[in-house]
């Protein structure tokens, strides 16, 4: 027997008009004007039965089933509830035990890698340097973990800065109320009564509770798994959980037969998904982990999609691992066959191992993406995937809508007229009703309006007129309406949306107070009038009202037809005075501005225009409708503006410039945006926009401005060039090395070496590069766009790794002739082990830049002394106290005075060498 059973045709009818008597007690509470005005998976269980159950219930049946009521909970019940649910958070990213934390960082193939090194070494009786090696493992995945743990609180309080909230209806005490005597409620009355009234409050998601009433409205998440209690011309993308591309419609009727498949019930909606357009208020029956969404999110929670930097990583990670594959078998053959030591070849070759792994790269790259994010939330771009730093850095074309960025977010109501041109207050009037009484999203235009606070005392909306039912918007519509009462009980459908559309459903316009037939010539009018104003900059808005005959309860969309156009609202949108400022050090830095907006050409152009924005030619939305993919993909390379676009049309755009190999970012905060911001490769929003949005940015922005945005970009490619830095060291020092070692141990009667002070000289080497990321970035690295670029790092390997054999084989020849190192095998490896730790720590700073180090570029404070410390204790090794356990010797001095010579050496040719692949190739 199906769950459904329980529901009948009886409870049906009678939850029709529970759910007509509580949707209009909500809306009193819920809407201006009337009342207390305020400010195709399956579930299993528990969660489906009660889901699929209450989808039965009548209105007033499901809050009572939910000891709540049409007021709303109170705030003692709401804390009660959150202490009994827990908050209303799904396992996005659950956090894992500190020890959990260092397992995945111990595992790393790295480290792994040098574990088993370490137990060879101790197998085999090399204790010291068994200790070595696991004391390099120790700091790698300490110093790892910790500044992974730093980043993950910073990243969770800059998280914290973005909140996202939801309207919703609960009661309050009020304090200064009279409570009732004991005397006037009887004998047994007990304790005086606590008053409360409902009021709407912004409440941050995590903290809903069920029985909890919200508001939903256009651009809104559904924050929860939510019954309708009522509901408006309401649309709903499931996409996240269906896979369906169109949006459903959503009524607030009780199910006569609920079925087994909570999904396909059209008065329930679920967390995850969002409304596209209509209004609702609903009644909050699961959270968090309870919720679909939340029972998916526990068996779906995965590693995230890796950009193409960390395949890149991964790839020279790799890399790295199968050149020591094939380095330490010869190097060990080769010491065997020549030498006839075995053991000592085999303990050399594993220190030589350990020399080639880049142990250090996870420590870099986690401690510049907790740099980067700190340093970006300081300039108020908050990032809340830490990795997508990497991305942002690699913009090299930014899509923007025009409301916000390249104008001032802040829309005045300049001209209010009639067909003629004419100031007409009538226009006003019914534009401020529309606005006022509207429950939806109120964008700029509607703030606008508003803000003409003359008109309520005018009008007393409150106290003239009652709001009856509305029609909200839509993109298809591109009009909203709103039917009110006015004296003696005449319904009048007020409408307000895009000249063309309200012309459309209009057969009489009113001028002067005298109606006539619209005819085509009308139309060439206003038109004519409205391109005019666009041209200057304005934005057009038609009105048009029409009296009902027969009043009744509801309306719908069919209603609007055969009105009145009553005239037209102009509103100006200046441009920033930093946008044109902030566009040219966009491109500058090598990031083309791309315009995708919903408005209309003429305004566009003239904004464009004002912010020095070239434009030669508007694509429209309908141009872009009519192309196939391969035709979009050449127009979005060359159009720099697109108008009049519907969201899947912005987001068409951004895949054709994927297409082309573009990275792509996209700036936006509507409600239209939400496609675009998840196809870009960073999504960009701001902290004012709607929850769509916000939820599917990648950054946010503190400040609606491309001026923030761009130093987060700068931000970012400092991120990705210091992580560069560490892999072009590594990759060439690994390449030279191989040379150097292959080499000596071919010619050398003994291991060119010591194993021990190979193990000493990489985590001196690892210790100097700890402070990469507080380098400095040079002014021309940040003004291209930066990508993972293997063929880079490849001309540094081959071009830089053998020029430091070219010194480690003069230095050999310096032993052998002056100081008879071919005899003295401690002295030939001591001053080896210092030579090499000071040209492999110095020559960071040449490879750094591609500029003259220290005279044309200077490095940061930290890197510079950690640079110093290490170079100081690498010569004062051999003389101090831990030299008979390194197996090292005192080196003579004029060998250390021949050293710098050598170094100035390897430096000067290595400047020389990667100039020319500056100049020739363009690297850096």
């Amino acid at each position: 027997m199906k769950t459904a059973g329980i529901c009948t045709a009886g409870i049906r009818t009678r939850g029709e008009n529970m759910e007509r008597k509580v949707g209009d007690t909500l809306l009193n509470v819920f809407s201006p004007g009337r009342g207390a005005r305020v400010g195709s998976e399956r579930l299993s269980g528990q969660v489906s039965t009660r889901l699929l159950e209450v989808s039965c219930r009548g209105a007033q049946e499901a809050l009572d089933e939910f000891r709540t009521s049409i007021q709303g909970l109170t705030a003692p019940e709401a804390v009660e509830r959150l202490e009994q649910y827990g908050h209303n958070t799904v396992a996005r990213e659950k956090k894992k035990h500190w020890l959990a934390q260092l397992f995945v960082r111990v595992r790393n193939p790295l480290n792994v890698l040098l574990i088993v090194l370490s137990v060879m070494s101790l197998v085999t009786g090399d204790t010291t340097g068994a200790g070595i090696i696991a004391l390099m493992v120790v700091v790698a995945v300490t110093l790892a973990w910790f500044q992974e743990a730093r980043s993950s609180r910073a990243a969770e309080k800059l998280r914290a800065m973005v909140t996202t909230t939801a309207t919703v209806l609960r009661q309050e005490l009020v304090e200064d109320a009279i409570p009732v005597p004991d005397d006037a409620r009887g004998d047994a009355a007990g304790p005086p009564e606590l008053l409360f009234r409902p009021v709407r409050q912004q409440v941050p998601l995590d903290e809903l509770v069920p029985g909890d009433l919200v508001q939903l409205s256009a651009g809104d998440m559904i924050p929860a798994d939510v019954r309708l209690l009522s509901a408006k011309d309401l649309f709903i993308n499931q996409s996240a959980l269906t896979g369906e591309s169109l949006p459903v419609e959503k009524f607030a009727t009780a199910m006569e037969q609920a079925g087994d498949n909570a999904l396909e019930l059209n008065n329930l909606c679920f967390m995850g998904t969002n409304v596209v357009s209509g209004t609702a208020i609903a009644l909050v029956v699961t959270t968090g982990t309870q919720t679909y969404f939340g029972s998916l999110a526990k068996t779906l929670v995965s590693e995230r999609v890796q950009t193409s930097f960390d395949r890149g990583v991964h790839r020279f990670t790799w890399l790295m691992i199968r050149f020591m594959l094939v380095m330490v078998p010869l190097v060990f053959l080769i010491n065997g066959l020549t030498k006839g030591d075995w053991f000592e070849a085999l303990m050399f070759a594993l220190a030589v191992a350990v020399g080639l792994t880049p142990e250090m790269l996870p420590v870099i790259v986690t401690m510049n993406l907790a740099k980067g994010a700190l340093a970006m939330s300081r300039k108020k771009v908050i990032v809340k995937r830490l990795h997508s730093i990497q991305n942002f850095g690699a913009i090299d074309v930014l899509c923007t809508d025009k409301t916000g960025t390249l104008t001032q977010d802040k829309v005045f109501l300049e001209k209010h007229v009639d067909l003629n041109g004419n100031d007409n207050e009538q226009v006003l009037e019914l534009a401020f009703l529309n606005s006022y009484y509207q429950s939806g999203l109120r964008n700029l235009l509607d703030v606008a309006v508003l803000e003409r606070v003359e008109m309520y005392a005018d009008l007393h909306p409150e106290r003239n007129y009652r709001k009856v039912d509305e029609i909200p918007f839509d993109f298809q519509r591109r009009r909203m309406s709103v039917v009110v009462e006015e004296e003696h009980a005449r319904h009048l459908l007020i409408c307000k949306g895009a000249v063309e559309e309200i012309f459309s459903i209009c057969s009489h316009a009113e001028v002067d107070g005298h109606r006539k037939p619209l005819v085509p010539e009308d139309l060439a009018r206003l038109q004519e009038v409205t391109q005019a104003l666009n041209q200057d900059g304005f934005r057009v808005i038609a009105v048009a009202f029409k009296e009902i005959v027969e009043p009744r309860r509801e309306y719908a969309v069919v209603d609007e037809s055969d009105m009145v156009l009553l005239g037209y609202i102009a509103f100006l949108d200046p441009p920033k005075e930093s946008a044109g400022q902030a566009i040219a050090k966009l491109r500058e830095h090598g990031i083309k501005v791309k315009v995708l907006t919903g408005d209309n050409d003429a305004v566009t152009r003239k904004i464009c225009a004002q912010v020095g924005l070239e434009v030669e030619h508007i694509v429209l939305g309908r141009d872009v409708e009519a192309m196939n993919d391969e035709a979009l993909t050449d127009v979005a390379e060359g159009a720099a503006v697109f108008a009049k676009l519907s969201p899947e049309q912005k987001a068409r755009v951004i895949r054709a410039l994927h297409s082309r190999g573009h990275v792509v970012g996209f700036l936006g905060d509507g409600i239209n945006d939400g496609a675009a911001l998840k196809t870009a490769d960073v999504g960009i929003s701001v902290d004012t926009a709607v929850d769509i949005a916000k939820e599917s940015a990648d950054i946010i922005l503190l400040e609606k401005s491309l001026m923030v945005l761009e130093e987060g970009v700068l931000e970012g490619r400092k991120v990705f060039g210091n992580i560069v830095k560490y892999i072009k060291m590594g990759a060439s020092s690994n390449f030279g090395n191989m040379f150097s070692v292959l080499g000596a141990s071919i010619f050398l009667p003994f291991v060119p070496m010591a194993p021990i002070q190979v193990l000493v000289n990489n985590l001196l080497y690892d210790f100097s590069q700890t402070a990469i990321p507080t380098d400095h970035v040079d002014p021309e690295y940040l003004r291209q766009p930066r990508k993972w670029d293997l063929k880079n790092i490849g001309w540094y390997m081959v071009v830089i790794g053998p020029l430091s054999s070219v010194f480690d084989y003069i230095t050999f020849g310096i032993l052998i002739l002056i100081y008879d190192g071919w005899h003295n095998a401690p002295l030939f490896q001591t001053a080896w082990f210092v030579e090499s730790i000071l040209t492999q720590t110095l020559i960071v700073h040449v490879i750094r830049t591609a500029k003259v180090p220290f005279v044309q570029s200077r490095p940061s404070w930290a890197l510079a002394g950690t640079t110093l410390l290490i170079c100081l204790i690498g010569i004062w090794l051999p003389f101090s106290v831990f030299a008979h356990g390194f197996q090292m010797v005192p080196v003579p001095v004029s060998f250390l005075l021949l050293m710098p010579l050598v170094m100035l050496g390897y430096i000067v040719l290595t400047q020389w060498a990667k100039g020319r692949l500056v100049r020739r190739f363009g690297l850096n």
